[in-house]
């Protein structure tokens, strides 16, 4: 495939069905449009995968993704988005590191599959209605990873400064392992360029939406997480801080475990939720000593923290393939799943 030839497709008028469904169908008209849309689909599709030879506008005119393809990429700003190589696409992520393209790849191209299976795999977290009342929240939403039927689910919150959300580095690839455990798993794309407190917001509402539908979903509520990287690990404390209905959610229970990469994040209330944090040695825009702050704060009030710090690694750096902090993604998700109740 290349970035000036068509992509061969199968059952066309079939594609644009499926993103008419999972593309403009908001929370609250969710069951009365389509009673089925989170099931697996009769039919299946057979797009093709992107290389590490794909461009960026590959990505964003791929047939898969019609409808949500500009929420895979970072930047709002679609002209930030255009004419990367997939090979480059860490000039996409200035404030992170460590990036490699084939991880990126790797996690898009699952998504393809999943697609090509007949499977859902981005949803709206708003309205119709809410969203024309706010047009911001049209860049907003959420990508499933499954994993087993009606296991507990987790939502990843990739960072990017509250300036880009960098989903294809620490939110995808987050996904796309949690869910080879079992677990059910969904990124949010989030509001950017308004600082946090309306992504926290996004996040609240994403939560509400998956409580809301979770039968149709088929995952359970029981012992939910929350994952963050930097900007990301604000928003997941935030609610882990001071819950759900806080941030303009429904009235929900606290996360069972929150998971924290590599943020200068200080604030927590009496009763936080058992917290997994990693951060790299070299780390200069969350230095391990602010986040050890917090931590000591945190177990003087008896919370249960397990804390990594991994040497010779900066800021953002992912799954973290190739340095010390690779495999973490496995250690948090044992955390995690000793407070699944």
């Amino acid at each position: 495939m290349s970035s000036n030839k068509k992509i061969p497709m199968k059952a066309i008028h079939l594609c644009l069905l499926s993103h008419l469904i999972s593309g403009e169908t908001g929370a609250a008209d969710f069951h009365s449009n389509n009673k089925t849309m989170h099931q697996k689909q009769e039919y299946t599709f057979n797009y093709q995968h992107l290389t590490i030879d794909n461009n960026t506008n590959d990505i964003l005119n791929h047939p898969a993704f019609n409808g949500f393809s500009s929420l895979l990429l970072p930047w709002n700003d679609s002209r930030r988005n255009k004419d990367v190589p997939i090979k480059n696409i860490q000039i996409l992520l200035p404030y992170h590191s460590h990036i490699v393209p084939d991880i990126a790849l790797s996690a898009m191209n699952r998504m393809i599959d999943d697609i090509n299976q007949g499977q859902t795999i981005f949803y709206n977290i708003y309205s119709e209605q809410q969203k024309a009342q706010s047009p911001d929240k049209n860049s907003t939403g959420l990508f499933f990873f499954r994993g087993k039927k009606d296991a507990p689910f987790a939502i990843v919150c990739p960072g990017g400064g509250f300036e880009y959300v960098g989903a294809v580095h620490e939110g995808f690839p987050y996904a796309s392992e949690i869910s080879r455990q079992g677990y059910n798993v969904f990124v949010l794309r989030y509001r950017v360029g308004q600082g946090g407190f309306n992504a926290t917001q996004d996040l609240a509402s994403a939560i509400s939406f998956i409580y809301r539908n979770a039968a149709s979903l088929q995952v359970s509520t029981q012992g939910y997480s929350l994952w963050g990287s930097s900007a990301g690990a604000r928003m997941a404390a935030a609610v882990g801080s001071y819950g759900v209905a806080q941030f303009g959610g429904e009235h929900l229970p606290k996360p069972a475990a929150v998971i924290m990469a590599y943020t200068g994040y200080s604030d927590y209330s009496e009763h936080e939720p058992p917290t997994f944090v990693v951060v790299g040695s070299n780390d200069g825009i969350a230095p391990p000593a602010v986040m050890q702050q917090r931590i000591n704060a945190l177990k003087r009030m008896g919370t249960i923290v397990e804390y990594h710090q991994y040497p010779s690694v900066g800021h953002g750096f992912g799954l973290g393939e190739g340095t010390s902090a690779e495999g973490w993604i496995l250690l948090a998700t044992q955390f995690w799943e000793k407070w699944i109740k």
